[in-house]
């Protein structure tokens, strides 16, 4: 059973193509914390099942799997590593290109040969009722948590996907790994969410720390970059070209009319290999 293994500033995921896994619909959620299982299988921080088979108005469909096995609706960083694959195999004829996710279709753009990529993800909404937030419909902006004793102020936003940005004045991995946990959980989140820690630099810069839902402390993410971005430029707090920092590295990131968000960053290939029908009988 084949596989391809890419990072995004570290970052992992591996691609399964369906192709390669005949009678498989998808991987169980067994197979799944198996793969991404970091002692005992390939590991990885989720995988990218396909490509699918989707309408005319993409040229493939994309299924995204976190390592605990639940599901995700859309990741930047699974995107750009994703259109690398589609690049690399040749399963796409050109450098732009459409992709079907749960989370909606996106744009791809091949640069560099594929060792940057941007992806035009689609618009980000503040509304309670698209991310989703209990209570009445409203945007969410500048509303308080509190978890562990302590109190944050967050803003809560949708790209597809639900995050939860809480600014802060020193954004570190203790903070994520501390409190992302209980954040992504709460009962406001009916779907639980993506968290992150932020620190305004300048006008033009952010950085972030991120607790990334069904996969924990995670060293960069796409969506999480663009629904930072796009909450500091709601607050007014940045312009609409930001450079995301994040421990892995940075995005760059450009906010358009109506939140509209384009993300650039690195891609690496990093294996091609052979999963053994063994790996699924040695770990529950």
């Amino acid at each position: 059973m084949q596989f391809s293994k890419y990072h995004a500033l570290g970052n992992d995921y591996i691609v399964l193509n369906p192709s390669d896994f005949p009678g498989w619909e998808a991987p169980t959620e067994t197979q799944i914390r198996a793969i991404c299982h970091r002692n005992f299988g390939v590991g990885s921080d989720g995988i990218l099942w396909g490509p699918l088979p989707t309408t005319s108005e993409a040229a493939c469909g994309l299924r995204i799997f976190n390592p605990d096995g639940s599901e995700a609706e859309k990741s930047g960083n699974g995107l750009r590593i994703f259109s690398r694959y589609l690049h690399d195999h040749g399963l796409v004829r050109t450098r732009r290109f459409r992709i079907h996710t749960l989370g909606g279709i996106v744009e791809s753009e091949i640069i560099e040969d594929g060792r940057l990529v941007s992806v035009d993800m689609g618009h980000v909404s503040f509304d309670s009722e698209r991310i989703p937030v209990a209570g009445p419909r409203r945007e969410v902006i500048n509303e308080t948590i509190a978890t562990g004793g302590v109190t944050f102020r967050f803003c809560a936003a949708t790209i597809g996907n639900p995050h939860c940005v809480i600014p802060v004045p020193d954004a570190t991995a203790e903070l994520a790994r501390t409190h992302g946990p209980a954040i992504e959980t709460d009962p406001r989140f009916p779907r639980k969410t993506n968290v992150q820690f932020m620190t305004i630099v300048n006008r033009s810069a952010i950085r972030i720390e991120i607790w990334e839902r069904g996969a924990g402390y995670t060293l960069a993410s796409g969506s999480s970059s663009s629904a930072c971005a796009a909450v500091a430029h709601k607050l007014g707090l940045v312009d609409r070209s930001v450079s995301v920092r994040m421990p892995g590295g940075i995005i760059e990131v450009e906010i358009g009319d109506d939140y509209a968000i384009r993300m650039t960053g690195p891609v690496a290939r990093v294996a091609e290999g052979r999963i053994d029908a063994e790996l699924f009988g040695e770990v529950l």
